[in-house]
């Protein structure tokens, strides 16, 4: 199976101590008020809490009783006022996460209870997820800052670069003495989503992506009755990276085995039973419980996925990044238009399409434009300029060839001015280059005979062997090179920036850290990613972190685009 054990791979950090902190500072500002307290928290923090500092430690802090404050609008009187009301005297104190801003004291003058409560900051900023996963838990940040943010097109280029200088100025600022220390991370890459949109937007087919897909993982869990454990699971750390193919077979097995486990009792004498009960049962009922749970989300899945036709849907996807059989694609894609069978999913075969051919033949972008507004409203007509700015669906300029589209490209790298660079971008209009950075970087495997997606032989096998991705690729590449060099037309392509440290830090790494590789992703990651850059680390001999502002996913991507909620 894809998830063997690791092979030689080095221990990594501990990122556990990033959640003993937040919970520390959480239950150092519960103190400050003493006695029995109400908690109000906002619904979109009631997970990052519960993963933090769940109900009991709470409890242990006097926290009497806890409500979720949903962002509708108010209709009634503040709480303080009507307390007021009602002559009731408490004391209230309002913890922002991460940060106040000016906005929120204006908030508070405004409803006149400025002076009636104090205020103080929870500033945790990530969150492990899992011994390999860091998130931001910032899901909005996709929107603000690719779709929403001024001058977009320009910040999205030098968004790294910042980054990366930061990172820098923040080590050479520290005023903690590292001399004789060395770094426990030894690569460090920072990918904006937008370097690679494809492999967000193709469908998910290992196990955890699937299930990412169906019922929408938040904070590491994906079942809001299952307990926090379950994706710590023995059997489902098995499966989790695996195709899904794969996956039923596996657990089959296992409730084969689990059950042979509960016969043996019928053997048994009185001692025996006894050692059995106090021993064993337990861990079975449990290990039995979370099985069950997972054979029945992966009837969910199977059930979704026949309703849906899904292997039609692979089929086209295939077809799109192979780039044959368009015409056969777009009729596919007007069918599920017509059938109104989920405007994301028709959504996601649209941009797809475009990415794929560099844009849209206009006649075809009318056509469709034209053929999904009439299917799904109107109102879609802000989606597609968003789509439009973010050059996830665009429209070819009469007579564009990819030619063209390269040569604006290497104008733009060339351009350093900023008044040049801002030309550049306009004249751009943010097309794709995919099919010749496919071909560059060889993303589309052309193995003989059929791909075995139990015995994977490359990190295609997270999308049926069709495809790699192209973020991971291009780590893949430069930590083979061990440097950008030789990929300069990539980056071309890509229309972006390398960044490299040079040898001398490396130097400075024990050599168990340089075979630990962060990845950050700026604008979210998706569990495909993660599992084929865990293949690779397995192949390798490699880990790999990955600290994202958000686990992503077709869906929600494309969700963040809409004005009007389908």
């Amino acid at each position: 199976m894809a998830s063997a054990g690791l092979r030689d791979a080095p221990q990594l950090p501990d990122f556990g101590l990033l959640k003993r902190l937040a919970r520390d500072q959480l239950v150092y500002l519960l103190e400050q008020l003493p006695g029995k307290k109400d908690l109000f928290i906002e619904a979109a923090l009631m997970s990052p809490l519960d993963r933090i500092a769940n109900v009991s430690i709470l409890k242990q802090h006097e926290v009497d009783k806890l409500y979720k404050v949903e962002n509708k609008p108010a209709y009634s009187t503040n709480i303080v006022n009507a307390d007021k009301a009602a002559g009731r005297t408490r004391k209230y104190k309002i913890i922002f996460s991460p940060q106040k801003f000016y906005t929120c004291e204006m908030v508070l003058e405004e409803e006149g209870i400025y002076g009636d409560v104090t205020w103080d900051e929870w500033s945790f900023y990530l969150l492990p997820l899992d011994e390999d996963i860091i998130s931001m838990e910032l899901p909005e940040f996709f929107r603000d800052y690719f779709l929403v943010s001024i001058n977009s097109v320009i910040q999205n280029l030098f968004l790294s670069q910042m980054v990366h200088e930061l990172w820098h100025e923040i080590e050479e600022d520290s005023p903690v003495d590292t001399v004789g220390q060395k770094p426990e991370i030894g690569h460090i890459f920072l990918l904006d989503r937008d370097v690679d949109y494809v492999t967000a937007l193709c469908s998910q087919v290992v196990y955890e992506g699937l299930v990412d897909d169906t019922f929408r993982i938040k904070c590491g869990e994906f079942h809001p009755r299952a307990p926090e454990q379950l994706l710590a699971f023995s059997v489902f750390s098995q499966i989790r990276n695996e195709h899904f193919s794969s996956v039923f077979g596996f657990l089959s097995q296992k409730a084969r085995n689990l059950q042979a486990q509960y016969d043996r009792r019928r053997g048994m004498d009185i001692k025996q039973m006894k050692t059995f009960v106090s021993q064993e049962l337990k861990g079975l009922k449990q290990e039995h419980r979370l099985l069950s749970l997972h054979i029945g989300a992966c009837e969910c899945i199977m059930k979704k996925k026949t309703k849906q036709d899904f292997q039609e849907l692979l089929k086209t996807e295939h077809a799109l990044l192979e780039g044959f059989d368009i015409r056969e694609s777009v009729s596919f894609i007007e069918e599920h238009i017509d059938r109104q069978v989920s405007p994301i999913d028709s959504l996601r075969l649209l941009c797809l399409l475009s990415i794929t051919e560099n844009g849209l033949a206009p006649k075809d972008y009318r056509s469709l434009k034209t053929q999904y507004l009439q299917s799904y409203g109107p109102e879609h007509l802000l989606t597609f300029h968003n789509l439009k700015h973010l050059g996830l669906l665009t429209e070819q300029a009469p007579g564009e060839t990819l030619t063209a589209v390269e040569s604006k490209v290497s104008k733009l790298v060339t351009d350093r001015t900023a008044g040049k660079l801002s030309d550049a971008f306009s004249s751009l209009g943010r097309k794709s280059n995919f099919r010749g950075i496919s071909k560059k970087l060889g993303l589309i495997p052309r193995g003989d005979g059929e791909y075995d997606l139990k015995v994977p032989r490359d990190m295609a096998y997270v999308f049926s062997g069709a495809y790699v991705p192209l973020s991971c690729k291009l780590i893949e590449q430069v930590l083979e090179r061990k440097s950008w060099l030789g990929l300069e037309e990539v980056t071309r392509l890509l229309g972006g920036n390398e960044f490299v440290t040079g040898k001398r830090a490396r130097e400075n790494v024990a050599l168990d850290a340089q075979r630990i590789v962060l990845v950050v992703f700026l604008g979210g990651c998706t569990f495909s990613e993660i599992s084929a850059l865990r293949f690779l680390g397995r192949e390798k001999g490699l880990r790999f972190v990955f600290l994202t502002t958000a686990l992503t996913n077709s869906a929600r991507l494309l969700e963040s685009t809409i004005e009007a909620k389908a």
